[in-house]
């Protein structure tokens, strides 16, 4: 599902999006629409923006960042697994209780585990799970291949997170990989840097520009698929 995807909508159940802006943003030609944020996320206001995205035929999956908050309905669910954390709770410790607690319930034919390797020093997912974000390009290719030769992900998701990132760094990360799809995730505000990013990674994921720049956010799609 996920590797036919090049470019993805990603909307934060924690923020407010019209009607009008819903619709512009589902019958834009996205492959995609991913649900999920670092915080403010519940139960209620999910399955309140699922609903809604429900209403148009497009692929909708969960990125989960908070069991409380795991909605039953979604196409998948995209489980993080942060690679670049020293707190072992955000690579595995979170998951192992997930498990344990819920493993009677997981639908396991609909989760795609992510290798998450995270970038920006000063975004609220960096904070929280302690990530060191200070790598060079060979650590980052390091933590990729990890991901794909040593876990067997099937995804890694490189997060900068509100700011635009190093597309050598994500053209290279790209270029070692072999299994593995890259997904790229971070200050696009607009068509040229999605070019850009389009050309680096095998996905990329447009999110905050939905709620300041609408117009803008939509002129990415067409940037990303004419980049291919």
């Amino acid at each position: 599902m996920i590797k036919q995807w090049r470019h993805v909508f990603k909307l934060d159940p924690d923020r407010e999006i019209t009607d009008e802006a819903l619709d512009r943003v589902c019958m834009s030609g996205t492959d995609a629409i991913m649900v999920g944020g670092s915080s403010g996320v519940t139960y209620d206001n999910t399955v309140d923006l699922m609903s809604r995205v429900r209403r148009y035929e497009l692929p909708c999956v969960l990125e989960v960042s908070d069991l409380e908050a795991v909605v039953p309905g979604f196409d998948g669910y995209l489980i993080p697994m942060v690679l670049n954390t020293a707190d072992s709770q955000w690579l595995i410790g979170q998951h192992q209780r997930a498990i344990e607690q819920y493993g009677y319930l997981i639908p396991w034919d609909e989760l795609i585990a992510e290798g998450y390797i995270v970038l920006n020093a000063d975004s609220t997912v960096a904070r929280m799970t302690g990530a060191d974000t200070h790598l060079s390009t060979e650590a980052v290719v390091a933590y990729a291949q990890t991901a794909e030769r040593l876990m067997g992900l099937s995804v890694v998701y490189l997060e900068y997170s509100g700011t635009f990132g190093d597309m050598e760094l994500v053209a290279q990360t790209r270029r070692k990989l072999e299994l593995s799809h890259l997904i790229y995730g971070g200050g696009i505000d607009g068509a040229e840097k999605a070019a850009q990013a389009a050309q680096a990674a095998d996905t990329v994921v447009v999110g905050n520009i939905v709620y300041s720049d609408l117009a803008k956010a939509l002129e990415t799609v067409q940037a990303v698929k004419a980049s291919v």
